[in-house]
Order: C-alpha cells, then sequence, then structure tokens
C-alpha cells in the first residue's frame, strides 16, 4: 500500500463549523416550494424565495453544506480563469456579458446576506487574480483582461501580482470576495428554517412527481408543493438527460499552516497544471490552500500523488508549513460552458434543476438560485434565456466519464480478510458469488457492502488517499459503509457479507 499524503482526510470548513442538527422530515406537509438539496443553489433559492413571500422546505440527504459546497476553496469571485474568452469564442460577446453580470451580481447578493443574516463565516473583499508564467499565456491574460473590461467587468491586466514568485502578468478582477462557504451556508439555514418554512437534514429524497401539487417522497415523509427545485449537484429524475449534458470533475485541496497573515487577493494559473491559491485566517492561525489536479472523475489515477503534488507546489512556491487538511471534491462540468438552470426536461410543469456550475458554485449557484427566484415568482430575469435548462446543447466531447465500457478490475475469488487485507485497505472480493467491497478499517473494523454501484451496476474501485469507494464509469462516490457521497447514484450500496476469515 502506498503512503498516506500529509494532513487529516477531512475540509478545512467542516472542521472549523458547529455541525447542525435540523430534524429528519417524518411527516407529509405542505409548502409553497420543495427543495432538494441543501448546498449553495438550494438554501439561496430557498431563502429567496421565502424572502419573497413563499413558504419553502428543504430536504438535504446528509447535512446543510457537507456536499460540494462544503468542499469548495471558498472563493465569491466572477473572475473564472480564462472563462470570457471561451464563452464569447462560444456564444458571442452578449452571452459572455450577461455570464458576467450575472455573476457580479451573484457576489452582490452574497455580501447582502452576509450582512442582512449577520452571518459569522470571515467574509472580506479581495482581488482575484489569473496570473501567467509563459510568454503563451501572458498573451492569453491580455485578451482575457481586455475583454473583461470591454463586458464592464472589474477587470484589469497587470504585471503587480502579490505572489511569492516571479509571473509575467495576470488579468485582475477588483472587489471580489472570499468566505467560509460551510458557515455561509449553515447561515442561510439558519434564515430559511421557521415561520411556515423548513430544513429537514438526513432527509434523501427517494422520488418526486410532477403536478399540481408535485410530491417530494422521502423514506419516512413527504412534501407537497406547487413547484420543486433539485439543486443536487447531479439531477437526479431526470432519465439521464443530465448525464449526457454534464461529466463529473474531480479536484483537490490541500490546507497547510502559515505563519504570514492572509492575503487580500485569491489566484489561479492560467498554465498547466492549474493552481488556485487561497488564504485563509481562523481562529488565528492563518492557512494557505492550494487546489488543482482536476481530472474526469471516472479517470483512474492515483490521488495520493495528486495530494502530494498539491503539498509540494505549497511548500515550494508558497513557502507553507505543515499540511493540515486534505480533500476533494467533484463537480458537474456543462458540455457548452454554461449552467443549466430551469425546467427539469420540457415533460416537466413543476419540476426545476440547478446545476452544471462549472466548479464556481458559490457564484454561478447563487445566479442561478435567483433566475429560479424570479421564474417561480412570475417575474423576468435577464439571465434566465442564457442558462435555459432546456436549451439545445452539443453532445460533449468524448470522455471516460462518458464511457459505458469501463471495465472493472475482476473481484478477487475467496480472499481471506486476516491474510490479504491490512488495516486502512479496502479490496473487492467474490463472496459466494457477489462482488463485494471490503473495508479493514485502521483499528481491525470490517465493512462489507455490495460492490456494484447503485447508478448503472459498475464495480466500484477503493481510493487509498480520500478512504471511499468510487466507481469507474461516472464517478459516484460512497463511504466504506455505502453511504453515497457524491453522485449521480442516489442510492447506498446494500450491505453486503463479509469473507470468511484467515484460513
Amino acid at each position: 500500500m502506498s503512503e498516506q499524503p500529509a494532513g487529516q482526510f477531512a475540509s478545512l470548513w467542516a472542521t472549523t463549523s458547529a455541525s447542525t442538527g435540523y430534524a429528519a422530515l417524518g411527516e407529509t406537509i405542505d409548502v409553497d416550494v420543495a427543495v432538494i438539496g441543501g448546498g449553495i443553489a438550494g438554501l439561496t433559492a430557498a431563502l429567496a424565495l421565502k424572502r419573497a413571500g413563499q413558504t419553502v422546505a428543504v430536504l438535504e440527504a446528509a447535512r446543510v453544506g457537507t456536499g460540494v459546497t462544503g468542499n469548495t476553496t471558498g472563493k465569491v469571485t466572477s473572475l473564472h480563469r480564462l472563462a470570457y474568452t471561451e464563452l464569447a469564442g462560444r456564444h458571442g460577446t452578449e452571452a459572455a456579458r450577461v455570464y458576467g453580470q450575472a455573476n457580479e451580481a451573484a457576489i452582490g447578493h452574497v455580501a447582502g446576506i452576509v450582512a442582512d443574516e449577520g452571518i459569522d463565516c470571515g467574509f472580506r473583499r479581495v482581488s482575484n487574480y489569473t496570473y501567467a508564467e509563459s510568454e503563451r499565456t501572458l498573451g492569453l491574460v491580455r485578451e482575457e483582461a481586455a475583454l473583461a473590461a470591454r463586458l464592464g467587468l472589474p477587470a484589469s491586466f497587470t504585471t503587480d501580482v502579490p505572489l511569492p514568485f516571479a509571473v509575467k502578468g495576470a488579468v485582475r478582477f477588483d472587489n471580489q470576495a472570499q468566505i467560509h462557504a460551510l458557515k455561509y451556508v449553515q447561515g442561510l439555514a439558519r434564515a430559511v428554517d421557521g415561520g411556515g418554512s423548513f430544513v429537514f437534514e438526513e432527509s434523501p429524497a427517494t422520488g418526486f412527481r410532477d403536478g399540481a401539487p408535485a410530491v417530494v417522497d422521502t423514506e419516512r415523509g413527504s412534501v407537497r408543493a406547487r413547484e420543486v427545485i433539485v439543486a443536487t449537484n447531479v439531477p437526479f429524475g431526470d432519465n439521464g438527460t443530465f448525464d449526457e449534458r454534464c461529466y463529473l470533475h474531480r479536484s483537490y485541496i490541500v490546507a497547510a499552516r502559515s505563519g504570514l497573515p492572509p492575503r487580500d487577493a485569491t489566484f489561479l494559473s492560467a498554465d498547466e497544471p492549474m493552481r488556485s491559491i487561497l488564504t485563509f485566517g481562523l481562529d488565528g492561525t492563518s492557512y494557505i490552500l492550494v487546489g488543482g489536479e482536476g481530472h474526469p472523475a471516472s479517470e483512474r489515477t492515483d490521488s495520493a500523488e495528486r495530494y502530494r503534488r498539491l503539498s509540494g507546489f505549497a511548500r515550494d512556491r508558497l513557502g507553507a508549513g505543515e499540511i493540515a487538511f486534505r480533500w476533494s471534491t467533484q463537480d458537474a462540468m456543462p458540455a457548452d460552458g454554461l449552467p443549466y438552470v430551469g425546467r427539469l426536461s420540457p415533460d416537466f410543469r413543476h419540476v426545476h434543476v440547478i446545476t452544471g456550475l462549472r466548479k464556481w458554485g458559490l457564484t454561478n449557484g447563487t445566479a442561478a438560485a435567483l433566475v429560479l427566484r424570479d421564474t417561480l415568482c412570475g417575474t423576468g430575469n435577464p439571465w434566465a434565456a442564457l442558462f435555459d435548462s432546456t436549451r439545445a446543447v452539443p453532445a460533449p466531447a468524448a470522455t471516460p466519464a462518458a464511457a459505458e465500457d469501463v471495465t472493472a478490475p475482476s473481484p478477487e475469488p475467496g480472499v481471506p480478510i486476516r491474510s490479504d487485507l491490512v488495516r486502512g485497505s479496502g479490496s473487492v472480493v467474490d463472496v459466494d458469488g457477489a462482488k463485494t467491497a471490503v473495508y479493514v478499517g485502521p483499528a481491525g473494523n470490517v465493512s462489507a457492502v455490495s460492490a456494484v454501484c447503485t447508478h448503472l451496476g459498475c464495480t466500484v474501485e477503493f481510493n487509498a488517499a480520500d478512504v471511499t469507494w468510487d466507481c469507474p464509469c461516472h464517478g459516484s462516490r460512497f463511504s466504506t459503509d455505502g453511504t453515497v457521497i457524491q453522485g449521480p447514484a442516489t442510492r447506498n450500496l446494500a450491505p453486503g457479507k463479509a469473507p470468511a476469515e484467515g484460513r
């Protein structure tokens, strides 16, 4: 077994937040809008609708913000690497302008909510940079800066980049922000819950029905509503529509302790390998966060090596100290570069979706939520047409995430736990003819679950660096006890029979 990378496998945000304790749904209730998903998009939509006079019920499968939102970098920005050049090339300059306006408005909305609700989430204004180290990318950032300025965004080109290593220049956006993302969405939840509106945790939706009313079911109760919003990163109940219009992309983050105060700036490289840089102060301790090493979620990889490369960058280029935390996440990437917001499909009248936030959920998710607020309240929104979820989208380029014929390793027949599985490791074995994912914990405790992914039946593989069972076909992730961590799977791995002990 390869050496584990440094740092506790946990999000900095999750480790430094108090836990929430909202009750699970245990009855049938009636509200105006049911929201499936307690992350940035779902909770922003819920609060916006409540402020507009609607009653809402949020159904979170686990705990508020513990999905993709709780694993972000915390950047609240409209500068998305080189997005404006890309979007103008694909969709025209007006589309790029609208995208920028939506994300700038999202920053303002987050700032307003923090102030209005008194959310203690470390919100502060910073500048954001996409920087170039090579001559090739220097030209790209110059082009991005010029285009973004013409679009009315707070953009400029600069060679004065506050990094501790030399770069050739950067596009800079002023008046951006950063936050403790988990504390922010927990604040949203507090503002939603009460006054005829609800937040329910440990309440995974098992299905929904369009109609008047629409109904969302859980194992122990149901919500009847005029409208339903599916805001779960990867939608479900869409008959595979968004499997074809998005692909899952995994990225990694390490957080190291630092003796220097946080900078009033965040950074993203234009060069490959991409590096995302953020500094954050918590309880008198400064942290340097470095993200990157992204790849399609279905791609087989050595996650431990990816963490080690990020750790090396933090140490060698940024002077970071000990790695304290490491984590990874997966985002739905839209085939045409634009988020999907609107009806789940043309066949649905009262079920709506937010997905494809292209790794910038704190702003794209906020903007998407405001689109749905306006839609469900019967008012116009200037971004709705651009983000329309039912628009024609070209098929994505072939990626491992789209392949149906990924062959997972065959289970190892008759492997006895005590002789072939060491503590802290997992393997797929054959137990009485069933593919079984067996994990032996550091204390010798054994977990056995079905190795068959509940999405489309591929065989999961053990990820030693993250201690998860990952599907090599479409990127679903499960904890060692079979609980869904990230979709597209929506059902847990079934309990399995542990193999016999050593012979």
